[in-house]
């Protein structure tokens, strides 16, 4: 992405922020999602062979996942899509600032979604349970759907840029 005319814009430096935090968010996510899983189909935590796999796998394709973290990340930027930078006081950058209030949202919206079997078998079919290239491609679109849905979103594709607008 271009910067156009104001570098110090809320916006610029919020999308940053999530930029820098995306590796370590995204194993996050991995973890919340496993423990989405066991809170909806296995609160006992009996350990069979599904539920080994889950907790075991942490290698898989990354960019799937990558996807729905941006998908959030234009959330979160659409639902605090003003720029106008805050005073801060104590003695925080705005991109730390904008990294912890990030982080908490992002935690926040997969623990929320979480709660929801759609996204939490859509998201293992991308992810942990990878198995071929168009289950996957069929996953993340069912994942993103849903994540609209959910945050009663419409994203329009206009010129090459996504746009979200509320349903």
């Amino acid at each position: 992405m271009i910067q156009k005319l104001f570098p110090l814009d809320k916006n610029y430096i919020l999308r940053q922020a999530q930029t820098v935090m995306e590796e370590e968010l995204l194993d996050q996510m991995v973890v919340e999602l496993k423990a989405s899983y066991t809170q909806l189909y296995n609160p006992l935590q009996l350990m069979d062979q599904t539920y080994r796999s889950i907790l075991e796998q942490n290698e898989f394709p990354r960019e799937r996942i990558r996807l729905i973290y941006r998908q959030l990340c234009g959330v979160y930027r659409y639902r605090h899509g003003d720029n106008q930078l805050e005073l801060l006081f104590d003695g925080r950058t705005h991109i730390e600032k904008f990294q912890q209030d990030w982080t908490a949202a992002l935690l926040s919206y997969v623990r929320q979604l979480g709660q929801h079997e759609p996204y939490v078998k859509t998201l293992l079919r991308m992810t942990v349970l990878h198995d071929t290239e168009s289950r996957a491609e069929w996953a993340e679109n069912h994942c993103k759907a849903f994540i609209n849905q959910f945050f009663e979103l419409k994203v329009i594709k206009r010129q090459g840029e996504l746009l979200l607008k509320v349903s």
